[in-house]
């Protein structure tokens, strides 16, 4: 499936270029300019949480931009134990199957609270035995949360992490289905709720798929982030306070309209 049109989300390559090109300056003030460390290092830290304040996107990627350059700096001067080689390996490893490479254009792990879906049913009404899809179900806190909302659904979850998969057939509801995949592969056609906790840059790229393969009446809810360009069918606040989107099928095109601010 082609990518929508709009900004391509090339994360985590701005990170990276920004911590080379913090370490690139920090080396031309200390030989090129003969500054003091602790001079050169104040002015390139303090330029690295700007521009990572400025481009970072969102929290977790300002934080991830803005320490790159002071903690590896932290472990290059010997400030602190540097780790034996093997362990960074190990971290590497248990890193990638936590989080696969591909998956790194989605949404990093957003656990879904507990409870933050309770009275849901009430504003978004479902059959009963309705097909509820969790994509990109993380370690099943979106699956619990679900089954909470909605506790006579067919439920399915697909995640692209390993590790995550297993712990989320561990931790989701007995009844529910959890398996390995991609869910921008998975089809999505037979579902009556695809429910969705991602990220801002995802939310084009979800509504192209839901309005490609979701039949007329079926919903897209997602937690926090709305669809560029669409207008919800229904804005409800959840007990804690976060919003939820949920567009029906077909979609309406233009400025979010107000739906139901339930306060929960």
């Amino acid at each position: 499936m082609s990518r929508p049109p709009g900004r391509t989300d090339r994360w985590p390559l701005p990170a990276l270029v920004l911590w080379l090109a913090a370490w690139a300056g920090y080396i031309a003030l200390r030989i090129g300019w003969q500054r003091p460390v602790a001079e050169a290092f104040g002015i390139v830290a303090l330029l690295t949480f700007v521009v990572a304040v400025r481009h970072g996107g969102t929290p977790l990627r300002r934080m991830v931009m803005a320490l790159g350059f002071p903690l590896s700096w932290v472990l290059a001067a010997g400030l602190v134990p540097m780790p034996p080689a093997w362990a960074w390996g190990l971290l590497a490893v248990l890193g990638l199957a936590l989080y696969p490479w591909r998956a790194w254009r989605d949404a990093p792990l957003y656990p879904t609270p507990a409870g933050a879906l309770d009275g849901l049913r009430q504003q978004l009404w479902l059959p009963p035995r309705a097909r509820v899809l969790d994509a990109g179900c993380g370690a099943g806190d979106g699956l619990r949360a679900l089954e909470r909302a909605y506790p006579d659904a067919e439920l399915h979850g697909v995640e692209k992490s390993a590790v995550l998969a297993w712990l989320a057939r561990l931790r989701a509801p007995v009844t529910a289905r959890v398996w390995r995949g991609d869910l921008w592969a998975q089809d999505w056609g037979g579902y009556d709720l695809v429910y969705l906790f991602q990220r801002p840059e995802t939310m084009p790229r979800a509504a192209a798929k839901a309005a490609a393969e979701l039949r007329p009446g079926a919903w897209l809810a997602s937690l926090e982030f709305e669809v560029p360009g669409w207008r919800a069918t229904l804005v409800w606040r959840c007990p804690d306070g976060r919003p939820l989107w949920a567009y029906r099928m077909p979609a309406a095109a233009g400025s979010t309209g107000a739906g139901s601010l339930a306060a929960a």
